[in-house]
């Protein structure tokens, strides 16, 4: 038997080892050709009588990363085409026994009479685990790299190798929901706690312990297959039944506002699975994944979350000839929480650190707020103190712009001042070596304007962090006027060195990103000085996708940012361009009220010392008009705050600031949360379709303004039959 992406041996003690190595791949992914022949391994290992038991583990550092995402879009083009060929029914009929060829194989792996152990030597995600849910026994490296989980609701699907029916038999309820929720990534002794695995044991003795396991008589019956089983929780219909799933049905709501069609599914698969036999609930799972892979929301999260991300960080925007960057040292111009953030990621990725700023104490700051963010992660078990210790030990804070002489890359990220900026980027451009390229932290200021500081603008670039730095996982990066493409390969590779996603977008106020959040907020403002209510404003941001309604955003943001922006808006561009209602609101709040948001804790909510925060009760006071909320459109509101957003970026296109789809919906999910469901902003367009989003916009735009009157970009497009994604296909072919 002739295997490429496995390697079967056998041993004198009777036990296989199916080792899992995809030539070629850093990771092993599952895709059809790995199935089959996973398929042909396992029913070679059933044939053979002299082989009593099987081991799976993996050839590589990792287990495996899941499914290839690519493989599943397949078999939905696959059914298109099917569908004009044979007809819709003789396809779906094919599309589902396609669909659940891994949980048929899985099945067979676990109903074969033969004990099957999965010895998990690092990452085990997805399809992956679902491999090792299926083995009889599982034990895991105890080692920081490995980790069990099934994320697949993250690109808007759901397990569909069994996980759903296997993680619910093996964990009460409530923590099986939730686990297939949020699709995390779970450690060791997590997991074993979790009854996800029986052992934990080194990573060099996963293989033999395993193997010790099926040598001890190790029994080949899964758990729910035994005479008499009962689930964790008890029976559906039950008292603790019903104390279960009404409260589940209403947390999904709360959460999803049924936005997300996986989430729903998982709770049907787990609700009717538990009342029926492993078979028939495996049955069930199939269905319900065959129609969420058909679903628009799925095809969207793939194509952005996997796909287009995936190209992203592979490099898509490099500029070809440029050769590999050799980064070992950056330096900081600025030690606040920016500053500080970007030095403690770079540390993190094993880059010396120097910190500048206007004295030692403020730099001495900087690096203790680095100190607060790693002393937390080490309360949470997450780092060790030693690590903190030496990743500290990577960060010199320090005043004296000398220090910049043997840095590679230095980044400004000084107070949000033009004359601020300027007065930095000359001292670094005096320090640094000649060969270094010198990036801004800027998040509204125009790059071209501040390179005019630089003595040499080809190597002056901008680097857009969102805060706070250590969980947003986006970087805007800006191209001036004659920035040069060595630039933006140090930028990019600097981006990926420290393992966040970059987006590359020309010059212009506001950028990209923040464009589009400064529409979603100015229309929080709007609707507030319309008189509609405002907790309506914020609930009805959520119930649209939003991660927070645009009033808690701009709280986060701050109010007297808000402000200042406006304020250089209308010197810079005249008083046409801003709208008086905002600014009339936000001097309201700021400059009479006092109140600057999240940071002085009282904003458009006040943040009480103890308890959670609340809308403030004189927003309601602060308008002239008040609308009755029965008397409002909630679909109407929603459209407006998430069609405001696609509208900035379809402008942004269209002026060639973003120019790439991918990286608008791909920096609009990752930058500011715009409804992950879509796919993006552009795809929200495209998937809402074009003449669709059009009227849409006129509709609006009588009722509302200008604000939504849609750009020309747009109605060409749809003149012509043309979408945003075409131009990406048309590059692909």
């Amino acid at each position: 038997m002739k295997l490429t992406n496995f390697r079967l041996e056998t041993s004198d003690d009777a036990i296989a080892l199916l080792v899992w190595d995809c030539p070629g791949r850093s990771m092993n992914v599952l895709n059809a050709e790995v199935i089959a022949e996973l398929g042909k391994a396992v029913e070679a290992i059933i044939a053979d009588a002299a082989i009593r038991g099987c081991v799976v583990t993996s050839g590589k550092e990792s287990f495996s990363a899941g499914a290839d995402l690519a493989t599943l879009e397949t078999l939905g083009h696959q059914l298109a085409a099917q569908s004009k060929s044979e007809g819709r029914g003789p396809a779906m009929a094919k599309f589902f026994e396609a669909s659940r060829q891994l949980s048929l194989l899985y099945r067979r792996i676990e109903t074969c009479g033969k004990p099957f152990a999965c010895a998990i030597n690092g990452l085990c995600l997805g399809g992956g685990f679902e491999l090792a849910l299926a083995c009889h026994y599982r034990v895991v490296a105890d080692t920081d790299k490995a980790r069990v989980g099934l994320p697949e609701i993250k690109v808007g699907l759901f397990p569909g190798g069994g996980g759903t029916q296997r993680v619910a038999r093996l964990m009460p309820t409530p923590d099986a929901l939730q686990m297939l929720f949020r699709g995390d990534q779970i450690r060791p002794a997590m997991a074993k706690a979790m009854n996800l695995v029986h052992e934990i044991a080194p990573v060099a003795d996963v293989v033999s312990q395993a193997r010790a396991w099926i040598s001890g008589g190790g029994k080949p019956v899964a758990p729910w297959d035994e005479k008499g089983w009962r689930a964790p929780s008890g029976k559906v219909y039950s008292g603790g039944g019903m104390m279960i799933w009404p409260p589940a049905n209403a947390i999904y709501r709360r959460e999803t506002y049924d936005n997300y069609p996986a989430a729903k599914a998982v709770l049907t698969c787990v609700f009717e699975g538990l009342q029926l036999p492993m078979d028939s609930a495996l049955k069930v799972e199939s269905r319900q994944f065959a129609h969420i892979l058909r679903s628009p929301e799925a095809a969207a999260m793939i194509r952005t979350l996997f796909a287009s991300m995936g190209e992203i960080n592979k490099g898509l925007r490099r500029p070809a000839g440029q050769p590999a960057t050799n980064l070992r040292r950056i330096g900081i111009l600025g030690a606040g929480f920016m500053g500080a953030g970007i030095g403690l990621a770079a540390a993190r990725a094993g880059l010396g650190v120097v910190m500048i700023d206007r004295d030692q104490a403020a730099a001495d700051k900087g690096k203790g707020h680095a100190d607060t963010l790693l002393t937390k992660d080490v309360m949470k078990g997450r780092t060790t103190t030693a690590e903190r210790d030496r990743l500290l030990a990577l960060i010199e804070p320090g005043a004296d712009y000398a220090a910049l002489a043997t840095c590679d890359l230095v980044i400004e990220a000084v107070f949000e001042d033009r004359a601020v900026k300027a007065d930095a980027i000359r001292k670094a451009q005096a320090a640094m070596r000649a060969d270094a390229v010198l990036a801004s932290n800027t998040s509204t200021l125009p790059i071209t304007s501040l390179a005019g500081n630089a003595a040499r603008p080809e190597d002056f670039i901008g680097l857009h962090f969102f805060s706070p730095v250590e969980k947003m996982p986006l970087v805007e990066i800006i191209l001036g006027a004659s920035t040069g493409p060595r630039a933006l390969a140090v930028g990019l590779d600097f981006v990926k060195l420290i393992k966040k996603t970059p987006i590359v977008v020309h010059d212009a106020r506001g950028f990209f990103a923040n464009r589009c959040v400064g529409a979603y907020i100015r229309e929080g403002h709007l609707m507030l000085t319309e008189g509609v209510p405002a907790a309506m404003i914020e609930n009805v941001g959520r119930m649209a996708g939003m991660p927070v309604g645009p009033l808690a955003l701009n709280d986060e943001v701050a109010l007297d940012l808000a402000w200042k922006v406006l304020q250089a808006t209308k010197a810079d561009l005249g008083a046409a361009a801003i709208d008086p209602a905002q600014e009339a609101l936000l001097e309201a709040m700021v400059v009479k009220g006092g109140r600057l948001g999240r940071k002085n804790a009282k904003g458009f909510y006040d943040y009480p010392e103890r308890g959670a925060k609340r809308l403030w009760p004189g927003l309601a006071e602060m308008q002239k008009h008040k609308l009755a909320p029965d008397s409002l459109d909630v679909g109407d509101l929603k459209l407006r705050l998430l069609i405001v957003q696609a509208l900035e970026a379809a402008r942004a296109f269209g002026e060639g600031i973003v120019t790439d789809p991918r990286e608008a919906d791909v920096g609009s999910i990752l930058g500011f949360g715009f409804a992950p469901f879509t796919g993006g902003v552009l795809s929200y367009i495209d998937g809402m379709g074009l003449t669709a989003f059009i009227g849409h916009c006129d509709r609006l735009a009588l009722k509302y303004g200008d604000r939504f009157a849609c750009p020309e970009v747009v109605r060409d497009m749809a003149r012509q039959g043309r979408r945003f994604y075409d131009g990406v296909a048309r590059a692909a072919a």
